[in-house]
């Protein structure tokens, strides 16, 4: 008898948004911690934001657990966002692209709304502890009520 198995070389928490995807790990470009807190920046005085980063890259809170793009490089170390994620000192991490589909695992039970690689919004109702059986680009904020989700690569 025949039986898929799902071996994953890495994963990250997901962080849902109906506008942004799930980040591709291999395009990361910058981590640091943010030390100064200005309401829809991300500085960090150690940074080297002109060389690395560009508009649309992915910012994501790894204190907070938020997520957001960049509206623009201000200077080696200033970059505006689409959204306020930061209300401290916080840790954080940047890729360059949206994954082009992941594998995910629930780790609380409850709706999970995802856009496939298809491009197709789908709606698991009452979605169990577990894996999800299609693979996406991003996991919708609007209509997901399960939690502690991981993308698998």
């Amino acid at each position: 008898m025949a039986y898929e198995r799902l071996q994953a070389r890495d994963g990250v928490s997901v962080v849902p948004s109906d506008t942004i995807g799930i980040p591709e790990l291999s395009t990361l470009v910058a981590s640091g911690a943010q030390d100064s807190t200005v309401s829809s920046e991300l500085n960090d005085s150690t940074a080297s934001f002109t060389t690395t980063v560009k508009k649309g890259d992915i910012v994501h809170d790894t204190t907070g657990g938020q997520i957001a793009t960049v509206v623009s490089v201000d200077s080696d170390t200033a970059l505006t966002l689409s959204a306020d994620i930061f209300t401290g000192t916080e840790s954080y991490v940047i890729y360059n692209k949206p994954a082009k589909g992941v594998a995910l695992y629930v780790g609380v039970s409850g709706d999970l709304s995802v856009e496939t690689v298809g491009g197709r919004t789908l709606l698991f109702t009452a979605h169990p502890v577990g894996y999800a059986p299609i693979l996406v680009k991003r996991v919708n904020a609007t209509g997901t009520a399960a939690t502690n989700i991981v993308a698998l690569f």
